[in-house]
């Protein structure tokens, strides 16, 4: 059976209760074993990951993100929804606001990034110049918009390395260079979803405000405690998303390996 649609779940979002008929299963793949939810959502074929494992037991500098990507492909899916909690370096982009981001600075140190590693896997330079779905983000700015809730089309979401939190000077220097917001989890799992050519985008929930902004430190209960917070929030966008989006509408995304849909 193929499931074309997948929600990726991160910090604060790990019950996939917005699905019937769930059943967890466990897919193989060259990366390692992947154990994920399906089930359906108004009738469609739905995956739920949650990326951070049981209990959120994997620190975002160890998620396997290959094998949760690959697992997806194997299953046919074609448009990944994943959710992240992020912190923000933008006053206008306040805790409980969603943040749909159409662009990444990568600050990552030491994750294995592509597929592609040479040998019998080849050398593939994927197009990068818009990393995620301009579809997929406007049916969630439609979404928020007919559900009533805050949320920027637009933002430049700065990947970390983690697990630590950023330094002030990390901070003043994401500024400078035009970030939006920061978070650990983006990167690779957007350049992996491209590669495996599937529509990606990432619903940003703003929990706090970065080192320097915030007047206080940063903690992990912080951010779970607005996850909490607006737990509902997130189950209905993410539902009215999935209700209008089309699992077998062709998109660019689709056909990322094929150097002649390149623009």
């Amino acid at each position: 059976m193929s499931v074309k649609i997948a929600i990726i779940g991160g910090t604060g979002v790990y019950n996939p209760d917005i699905m019937t008929d769930p059943r967890e299963e466990t897919v193989s793949t060259p990366y390692g074993e992947v154990r994920l939810i399906v089930g359906k959502l108004r009738g469609r074929s739905l995956v739920f990951m949650n990326r951070h494992g049981a209990g959120h037991s994997v620190p975002p500098h160890l998620v396997n993100y290959r094998a949760n990507i690959a697992a997806l492909k194997k299953l046919g899916v074609k448009n990944v929804l994943a959710t992240a909690a992020v912190g923000s370096l933008n006053p206008a982009m306040q805790p409980g606001h969603f943040v749909f981001t159409d662009q990444f600075l990568d600050f990552t140190k030491s994750r294995q990034t592509t597929f592609f590693d040479g040998g019998g896997a080849g050398v593939v330079h994927i197009d990068m110049t818009h990393p995620y779905c301009a579809e997929l983000r406007d049916i969630l700015s439609r979404a928020a918009r007919s559900l009533g809730l805050i949320a920027h089309p637009t933002g430049t979401y700065i990947c970390a390395e983690g697990p630590r939190f950023e330094t002030t000077a990390e901070i003043k220097m994401f500024r400078l260079f035009g970030g939006d917001l920061v978070g650990m989890t983006g990167v690779p799992e957007a350049v992996l979803a491209r590669e495996a050519e599937m529509c990606y985008a990432t619903v940003c929930m703003v929990t706090n405000y970065a080192a320097g902004i915030s007047p206080t430190n940063l903690t992990h209960q912080e951010v779970l405690d607005t996850m909490s917070l607006n737990s509902e929030n997130i189950r209905k966008l993410v539902m009215q998303a999935v209700a209008w989006l089309n699992p077998d509408r062709s998109c660019a995304c689709h056909h990322a390996l094929d150097p002649s849909a390149h623009k």
